[in-house]
């Protein structure tokens, strides 16, 4: 691996006078009662926690009720909140048209009944400003979450979730929460290629940016429900599911240009390691493990099968050659990356060459097993078990020599 890591550049921390570094965006439809208490709580906290300049932008989707009156009430009443105004609902028509005109380098928005707590805002957006991360979002699925909500929403949210990561590979937690951060020069780029207006706007943007090799920090967030919210689930689900359907034809066909984006947008590739510093030891050798395990299973459970009609040493070398087989296999699919048939061959060789003295090394344990004592059939496995864990060593050290500068 060759090249150099080039991070993203930091937001400027002391920017001209009058100039936000970050703009809030709270998109809105007919919500008369809530706009007023949402804006003036969500200033309060900027003013007393946020130690940058910050603008608040009330997105009116449409309103027929009292909302822009209450909007143009607040701008005129808080400094740095601005009011625009749509002919069109949708929510992602709202943070498009808000994000483009916005002069800010951080870009974020919020669902106007606050139900994250804010607290999380400013470790939200930090991770952008200084230029470590390129989208943030706040997700109710980690962990170290606290949420507030009924069974029905808690089902759907994380059935939605686990939808997204089979047919769209996401890998990102929680696309539904109404609390998100993208930093300017990148919503430029990956906005243009969004085309959903409404709900499913979040997760397209996602999606993209996850495909373009974008990094997205996530924070986990305090939420408490909201019983008075006025989304509708099933028309929101069936259009979320049109959105997967119509996204995953595009990546699939290659419509999106994300050889460009990730060219253009992506992180560049790390130095190259020293010699001596192997790369991803911890994740190989916990996918190393597994497959282990599940390999010396297939291998008790052969021999004990062909144990009394072929004997000791023949059960042991059928069980063993089948499962060094899939070993080699499975190791180069799942722990070191290795796909294709490039070098299918020279890797499968060097699997039977571990098969070898994995052979020898059980057979010899055996032979030296009868040759003291006659032992019975618990003392054989126990004996079998500890040659392998042995052998499973030398298996992981040979294949990782071979497959050394695989991720």
């Amino acid at each position: 691996m060759t090249g150099t890591y080039a991070p993203r550049a930091a937001v400027q921390a002391r920017p001209a006078a009058g100039s936000a570094v970050l703009d809030v965006v709270v998109p809105v439809y007919n919500e008369e009662t809530d706009l007023g208490p949402c804006v003036r709580r969500l200033h309060a906290h900027l003013t007393a926690h946020f130690p940058y300049p910050f603008r608040i932008t009330v997105a009116d989707n449409a309103s027929v009720d009292g909302t822009p009156a209450v909007a143009r009430a607040l701008a005129d009443e808080l400094p740095g909140v601005g009011v625009l105004r749509l002919d069109e609902k949708g929510r992602g028509r709202a943070l498009r048209a808000a994000w483009s005109a916005s002069p800010a380098p951080v870009l974020a928005y919020m669902d106007v009944d606050l139900s994250t707590d804010l607290a999380a805002l400013l470790p939200l957006v930090a991770p952008l400003i200084s230029g470590h991360s390129d989208l943030a979002i706040g997700t109710r699925l980690a962990r170290a979450s606290r949420v507030v909500r009924g069974a029905k929403r808690e089902v759907i949210s994380r059935g939605y979730n686990l939808l997204l990561r089979g047919a769209l590979a996401a890998r990102f937690s929680d696309a539904q929460c109404g609390f998100k951060a993208i930093r300017a020069d990148v919503a430029a780029e990956l906005l243009p290629l969004v085309r959903d207006t409404g709900w499913f706007f979040d997760t397209e943007l996602l999606v993209l940016a996850q495909r373009a090799g974008l990094r997205i920090h996530e924070v986990p967030v305090d939420w408490v429900d909201d019983p008075d919210s006025r989304v509708d689930i099933v028309a929101t689900a069936l259009a979320d599911l049109r959105g997967i359907g119509r996204l995953g034809r595009a990546l699939v066909t290659g419509a999106l240009p994300l050889a460009q984006l990730r060219a253009q947008l992506g992180r560049g590739p790390l130095p190259a390691p020293p010699a001596q510093v192997p790369i991803g030891l911890p994740r190989q050798l916990a996918r190393f493990a597994a497959v282990g395990v599940a390999s010396t299973l297939a291998y008790l459970l052969l021999f004990l099968l062909a144990r009394g009609p072929l004997g000791a040493q023949p059960a042991n070398l059928l069980a063993l050659l089948l499962t060094a087989v899939a070993n080699t296999a499975a190791n180069r699919r799942l722990t070191f990356g290795v796909t294709g048939r490039r070098h299918a061959g020279r890797h499968h060789l060097q699997g039977l060459l571990a098969f070898a003295l994995g052979l020898a090394l059980t057979s010899g344990s055996l032979a030296a097993l009868h040759a003291t004592t006659t032992p019975n059939r618990a003392l054989e496995l126990t004996v079998l078990v500890t040659a392998n864990l042995a052998a499973t060593a030398l298996r992981f050290l040979l294949l990782r020599l071979a497959m050394h500068h695989r991720p």
